[in-house]
């Protein structure tokens, strides 16, 4: 890592280093490439290693994914659940959930494993269980994570943990681009440590994750 004079580290080499820390396997690589191919954006080796980290310390059985992508965070988040969880992976894109399935199964993952849905995420989570979710990850527009926020935390058993990614994206969006502005971010960011049902902390891994656990 790049150091300073007085002793500080630079924080993009600490950036890196934290992204290149734990190496990716042949499985996620092929799902991290297939995303590429999509046109997707999967989280990096550092945010999936996060994601790994939570499900593990809480050893999440049922947890909720909003965004399936091609399979990348799904697979790390299977990894750090317990042998029998079960991960519900909701997405609009048929063909995202089709390539996941396949990263999915590579992975060792087989359909006992998996509930994938499909569907825009605010019309399904409705009809999921009240409390019967011990991780809930939203990696979608962070435009819609306000709204997000209220239907994940409804999902979540006491304990449970709730993951907003893209919690560090800062600066007005490029001109030809539809990214959220600055202070949609800042809302959702708002919303979380002003809720007394929650324990934040924002994680600096990838794009930002803002977690929090629910209060018992």
């Amino acid at each position: 890592m790049t150091g300073h004079p007085d002793g500080s580290v630079d924080p993009w080499s600490l950036r890196d280093h934290t992204e290149d820390y734990l190496a990716e396997d042949e499985v996620l690589l092929a799902a991290r490439d297939a995303a590429t191919q999509l046109g997707s954006t999967p989280v990096g080796p550092g945010a999936g290693a996060g994601l790994r980290f939570l499900a593990a310390t809480i050893n999440a059985r049922a947890v909720v994914e909003i965004g399936t992508g091609a399979g990348v965070s799904g697979l790390w988040l299977l990894r750090g659940m317990t042998p029998d969880g079960v991960l519900t992976s909701i997405d609009i894109d048929p063909e995202y959930q089709r390539v996941a399935r396949r990263a999915f199964t590579a992975g060792g993952h087989g359909p006992s494993r998996l509930r994938l849905i499909n569907g825009l995420g605010l019309d399904v989570l409705p009809r999921l269980t009240d409390g019967g979710y011990d991780l809930v990850f939203v990696d979608t527009d962070p435009a819609d994570h306000p709204r997000y926020l209220d239907e994940a935390v409804r999902l979540l058993r006491n304990g449970g943990i709730v993951v907003l990614n893209h919690a560090l994206v800062t600066g007005p969006p490029p001109a030809d681009s539809d990214a959220p502005a600055p202070v949609l971010l800042r809302e959702a960011a708002r919303q979380v440590r002003s809720d007394d049902r929650l324990v934040p902390m924002l994680l600096p891994l990838g794009n930002g994750l803002l977690a929090a656990v629910k209060k018992t």
